[in-house]
């Protein structure tokens, strides 16, 4: 698969993991793991990224693979599983153009990463391959955030976003972001700036646009977008719960079957 049209690298993969912190109390961590407990193994991970699921379920003993686009992360989740004594089986492919040797009882699609699919016939695409990926019986869970909410702006000033020390060489790394809100399509549009400095000298500096970055859905589109792919027996959940979604929820997880 060709590269070129990655997003996560340079700095943006490389501080990944740093400026997420301690993920290991993360609630949907418990949520897709009682999921994998209720219809099996094996498991697809999709936009595995550095491994923060894969790597923890793998230590568990699941049966889980693990694919994402960008090389620069999946190098870097290789480097975690190696420090761990594990041995991941990654793949970097898209989600629309998924194709791999076998298939999954459970594919999820973690910290809504489907939402980077910002143009209907990829998503549909995308939504296409993960079912063909499914064993009959199989499941896809996917959670959707609404990034933008009535009542806020439609575009933000630069803000920092975050300040950490890197390990290894104790640089500071500071971030910024600003967004803007295409309502009508429902895109989100980012930029993001990151400085790197040592001894109080800015030692380098980065710029990333993402033009749209992402996409949102409604509880309804999201129901459309899995009947239309085939998945029956929709359920909705309220963030990461087993409570069934509410209409005000900003998180949603949907968990659809291949009959």
């Amino acid at each position: 698969m060709s590269d070129v049209n990655y997003e996560y690298r340079d700095l943006l993969a490389q501080t990944w993991d740093l400026f997420r912190g301690d993920t290991s109390g993360w609630v949907d961590r418990f949520f897709y793991r009682d999921i994998i407990t209720e219809y099996g193994q094996p498991v697809l991970d999709v936009g595995c990224g550095t491994g923060r699921l894969l790597l923890d379920y793998m230590g568990e003993g699941v049966d889980i693979d693990g694919v994402d686009n960008s090389p620069e992360m999946l190098a870097l989740c290789k480097v975690k599983a190696s420090e761990l004594g594990l041995k991941p089986t990654l793949f970097q492919q898209s989600m629309e153009d998924l194709d791999l040797p076998r298939k999954y009882k459970v594919i999820l699609v973690p910290s809504s990463s489907f939402q980077l699919m910002t143009e209907m016939k990829m998503a549909r695409r995308a939504m296409s391959r993960f079912y063909e990926h499914l064993e009959p019986g199989g499941i896809l869970v996917m959670p959707f955030m609404l990034i933008w909410q009535e009542g806020t702006p439609t575009q933000t000033e630069w803000v920092p976003d975050g300040e950490m020390e890197r390990l290894g060489d104790g640089a500071q790394i500071r971030r910024w972001s600003r967004a803007r809100y295409d309502l009508g399509k429902q895109l989100e549009h980012t930029e993001t700036r990151y400085e790197v400095s040592l001894d109080g000298e800015i030692i380098s500096s980065e710029y990333h646009s993402r033009s749209p970055a992402t996409c949102w859905y409604t509880q309804s589109q999201a129901r459309d977008l899995y009947h239309q792919s085939g998945f029956t027996d929709l359920r909705l959940y309220s963030e990461f719960s087993q409570e069934p979604a509410q209409e005000d929820d900003t998180i949603f997880s949907v968990v659809g079957h291949k009959p």
